[in-house]
């Protein structure tokens, strides 16, 4: 690739090897020591990188402890049920993560033998790797000079080269990956790879970065011109929708909560949780606006319709309202943001529940919660539930 065409000058042969050093020394030195540093098995790599994404490091120690006491093998991973593999993931978020891996171990036990591949254009044939985590694979466990290009990454190499792409458009990536196969360590790449992380991810991190720490900062175009501050150049997305609900929290005379498995939908499929109905009615602006419109308009979803009778149409079953629980559960996903109204309901315990219309009901106790997975949105719920009963 010509990267002149975008403005960015490649440094010498010279400049990149004293780069390369300097990088290497401080990270040597001051290397952050977290549990997969301690291996170059593939598949603990692996297993980090995937809690890695979009989940802060603190967070993923004990996940990645746990994950490995439970499927030790790359075998075990792919034989898991469904439910344990959940569970062992619950809480983390962005669950289609944990789903792609089993079948990335499925396809490791079918066509590798039980064997993680070794060279980039056969870890990229696996379930959920990207070029990112094929990257770090192969750099960190079998010491390939692959760049592992993430936001992270990216940071880092604009300021260094005030590169003025926007590094939220995946269509500029290989603009970066193309810049840190120049200056990749042929002989560290994995160390040169973590380095780079752990630099992005404190020095120069997205907030409060300190780049007068940087251990290379005398090579950082950003840093030597004053423009750190315009780099990375990152376009925001599109704020979440917003979204209402009511969680219908209703126990039988045996005190046991009625839960739902989610099998009818992408999001948070899997998972066990209150059952829930979307609200339509309007509130606010929106409210406003159909009242200006009010004869145009004969009637919007659900206007007359209570959540209780929502509920009993698509459950069959009756409830009793007690009272509704005050204040709200909210909840933010990358693309929708959930506002939750929760209500105490009675039901007979007498009513047998076990799938209604498709949908799969079970009467738990709460002992038996930690048995089964739970999506943040219903741990939420649960501990706002739980508060308001003590």
């Amino acid at each position: 690739m010509d990267l002149e065409q975008y403005g960015i000058k490649m440094w010498s042969e010279e400049k990149i090897a004293s780069f390369q050093e300097k990088l290497l020394a401080w990270y040597d030195k001051e290397k952050r020591d977290l549990p997969w540093r301690h291996s170059n098995n593939p598949y603990h790599i692996w297993v980090s990188e995937i809690m890695l994404q979009q989940t802060r490091v603190d967070t993923v120690i004990p996940y990645y402890h746990r994950f490995l006491e439970t499927f030790p093998t790359i075998e075990s991973l792919a034989n898991a049920p469904e439910e344990s593999l959940l569970k062992v993931w619950e809480g983390l978020g962005y669950y289609s993560r944990v789903r792609n891996m089993q079948k990335a171990a499925q396809q490791i036990m079918e066509e590798y033998g039980g064997e993680f591949p070794s060279t980039m254009e056969e870890i990229q044939t696996l379930k959920g790797i990207g070029p990112y985590t094929a990257g770090a694979i192969a750099s960190i466990a079998f010491n390939l000079p692959e760049p592992a290009v993430d936001g992270n990454l990216m940071r880092v190499i604009s300021r260094l080269f005030e590169i003025g792409l926007d590094i939220g458009n995946p269509s500029n990536r290989k603009v970066f990956q193309a810049v840190a196969e120049k200056i990749i360590s042929k002989e560290r790449p994995g160390d040169f790879n973590q380095a780079l992380m752990d630099l992005g991810s404190d020095i120069e991190s997205p907030v409060t970065p300190h780049p007068e720490d940087s251990p290379v900062k005398e090579f950082s175009a950003a840093y030597l011109n004053g423009t750190m501050h315009l780099y990375p150049v990152k376009i925001p997305k599109k704020k979440p929708v917003p979204m209402k609900w009511q969680a219908f929290v209703i126990q039988n005379e045996k005190g046991q909560y009625l839960l739902e498995k989610n099998t009818y939908a992408d999001l948070l499929s899997g998972f066990w949780h209150f059952p829930l109905i979307r609200d339509y009615t309007p509130t606010g602006k929106q409210l406003s606006l159909l009242e200006e419109i009010a004869e145009e308009v004969e009637e919007y979803p659900n206007k007359n319709i209570p959540m209780e009778k929502q509920f009993e149409s698509i459950y069959q079953m009756k409830v009793k309202k007690i009272e509704k629980i005050k204040g709200q559960v909210k909840h933010i996903f990358s693309h929708q943001k959930w506002e939750i109204e929760l209500m105490k309901y009675k039901i007979d315990s007498d009513q047998i529940v076990e799938e209604i219309n498709g949908r799969e009901l079970r009467w738990i106790e709460t002992e038996e919660f930690h048995k089964i997975p739970f999506s943040k949105v219903q741990m939420k719920l649960w501990e706002h539930v739980r508060t308001q009963e003590e």
